[in-house]
């Protein structure tokens, strides 16, 4: 099967077409352009420019990128377009973003940087460009699914799990979809790999980005404090209220952290060895700038059966049935969860989990399953 997945040269169902591919100078984005090449399209290479306010920073790859990207594009013998859509990502993604942290939540950018600039804004210059598709490299699959006497376009996880990428595109909708290849859906990151490296392309060994898209692997707490002032207050237990010690800012915080909160020699409960049990970030008061902790992993307070999700996003375009058994990921690295869906009104919705899951945080998106395809999902508010 492997072998049969691999020998994408035998099919040319692109012939006639042209299609936008958005590549990052990685491998991934760099085998899609070769793959929709050898299916018979005309590929044409788009690279974006999302973020520009350190582009001499230490931690800003956009300059290398740019050269990985046209290296390749050489070396496939296909155009390059370079589109800057900074001011876009400005003002639909990192604004959210800041004011999601001011709020006291930890959203997910990377989410939204999708359905915003990846697959709006370069859709549409795609089209401007006289496009029939566009592509990316991320790791998933779409069809088309006929339904009686309509069709709809449904997406699909990828066929390695360890690397799908659904989770990151709930909020497509239905029109760009349909316009929308994932080449890399049905191969693994090892053929990947070996696709490029067979076809001479520098970048088979890249090594794959982190982090968020325009932070990078820069210090977070660093980046954040220079557009949003910091505003220490006092770290208290979930228990009692007793005080243990200082943040800096809620917004350095998210449900769940252990690590950083200096509060590590506070006395407090053991546990059956009789160490003391490590702290962890529970809730937050964002009116008084207060943080709680509880101690022990397993905290009862860090354990919730049941979510409420706004900004619901369903890619079919209609909601999914309530009292039906479902699966989810509150977020991307956990496992599927069985769920129902219990309440759905006002663009809101209740996700009912059959056991109770860890440090369900808000900000943080609950994407709904019903087997392979990704229905949507909304964002954790309570």
């Amino acid at each position: 099967m492997e072998r049969d997945r691999m020998s994408t040269d035998a099919i040319k169902d692109g012939e006639g077409l042209t299609v936008v591919v958005g590549m990052s100078g990685g491998v991934d984005s760099s085998v899609a352009a070769l793959l929709l090449q050898q299916r018979g399209y005309r590929v044409i290479g788009l690279f974006m420019k999302n973020w520009e306010d350190d582009d001499d920073d230490e931690y800003c790859s956009t300059r290398e990128d740019l050269v990985d990207v046209a290296s390749v594009c050489d070396r496939l013998g296909i155009d390059l377009e370079v589109v800057n859509f900074s001011a876009e990502y400005k003002d639909r993604v990192f604004a959210h973003f800041l004011r999601e942290y001011e709020a006291g939540r930890t959203p997910n950018p990377d989410i939204l940087c999708n359905s915003e600039i990846k697959f709006r804004c370069f859709l549409d210059h795609a089209m401007a460009l006289g496009a029939d598709r566009i592509a990316t490299g991320h790791y998933a699959q779409v069809r088309q699914w006929y339904n009686d006497d309509r069709s709809e376009f449904q997406l699909l996880k990828a066929e390695d799990g360890t690397k799908d990428q659904s989770y990151f595109l709930y909020r497509l909708d239905q029109q760009q979809l349909a316009k929308t290849l994932f080449p890399l859906g049905q191969l693994y990151k090892r053929e990947v790999r070996q696709i490029a490296e067979q076809a001479g392309l520098h970048v088979h060994d890249k090594k794959d980005s982190t982090g968020i898209c325009f932070i990078g692997e820069r210090p977070f707490r660093d980046f954040l404090m220079r557009y949003l002032p910091a505003r220490p207050g006092e770290i208290r237990t979930l228990d009692g209220g007793r005080v243990v010690g200082e943040h800096r800012g809620l917004m350095y915080h998210t449900i769940g952290q252990r690590k950083g909160l200096m509060i590590g020699g506070i006395k407090g409960c053991q546990d059956d060895a009789g160490e003391q049990e490590a702290w962890y970030v529970a809730a937050k008061d964002v009116a008084d700038n207060l943080l709680y902790v509880v101690q022990g992993h397993d905290h009862p307070a860090l354990l919730r059966d049941r979510v409420v999700i706004t900004e619901l996003s369903w890619i079919a375009g209609r909601e999914p049935r309530t009292h039906w058994v479902y699966t989810a990921k509150p977020r991307y690295r956990t496992p599927d969860m069985p769920c129902e869906i219990d309440a759905l009104a006002d663009d809101r919705a209740e996700i009912a989990f059959a056991t109770p899951q860890w440090a369900l945080t808000p900000g943080q998106s609950v994407v709904v399953y019903e087997s392979r395809v990704c229905l949507g999902g909304g964002v954790i508010t309570t």
